[in-house]
This record gives C-alpha cells, structure tokens and sequence, in this order.
C-alpha cells in the first residue's frame, strides 16, 4: 500500500460515525448490510450516511452492489488487511513477532 492510500483510509476511519459503520460492515461480513439496514444500526438520517459512504468508498474501504431495489455494502477486506499490513510491515524489524505481546521497535543503530 502506498502513503497515499494509507492516508486516506485512515482519514476516513477517523471520523466516528464512519468507523462505526466501516465495523458494523466489518462484522456482517462477506455478505455486507443492505444501505437501509445500516443506517439503521447506525442511527443516522440517509443524506449522513450517503455523505459517509462516499468518504469510505473514496478510500476504497467500501464497495457497494445494486441487488434489485436494494443497494448492499461490503468491506473491502482487501483493503483493510492492507492497511494494517502497511501499519505493522516495520514491526520487530521485520523479525518475527508473538502477535500475543506488544511489539517494541528496537532503537535504531547511531
């Protein structure tokens, strides 16, 4: 993943309704949650959402399906585990990590 991109994804999680919703996505899974059924979870009016959607779609952490009348929304799960690939890529410095235990850089060599 490139800065850009990492940017971006982070920039639209930091929102708390969009992270909100990017985790409710997260947790339904490969089938995703119907627009409706989302912003009812979510507790938000449709034009909010829709604004939010946007946000998430523009950092291509969301994509969306028309099925019929209904529109379905699925985490990019590809996307997502790049991210945190992109976060944790330095960590240990490269070495393996114990994913049970926190992982502390080593200072670097003057």
């Amino acid at each position: 993943m490139e800065t850009k991109a990492a940017i971006d994804a982070l920039s639209a999680l930091s929102h708390e309704s969009r992270l909100g919703a990017f985790r409710h996505l997260v947790q339904a899974g490969p089938d995703g949650l119907a627009v409706g059924e989302l912003r009812e979870r979510l507790d938000i009016p449709p034009a909010t959402l829709t604004a939010h959607l946007n946000v998430l779609r523009a950092a291509d952490l969301v994509h969306d399906q028309r099925e019929g009348r209904v529109i379905r929304v699925r985490a990019n799960y590809a996307q997502m585990n790049a991210l945190l690939s992109y976060l944790t890529e330095n960590c240990c410095e490269g070495a393996s990590c114990d994913v049970a235990a926190a992982c502390t850089p080593r200072k670097a060599a003057s």
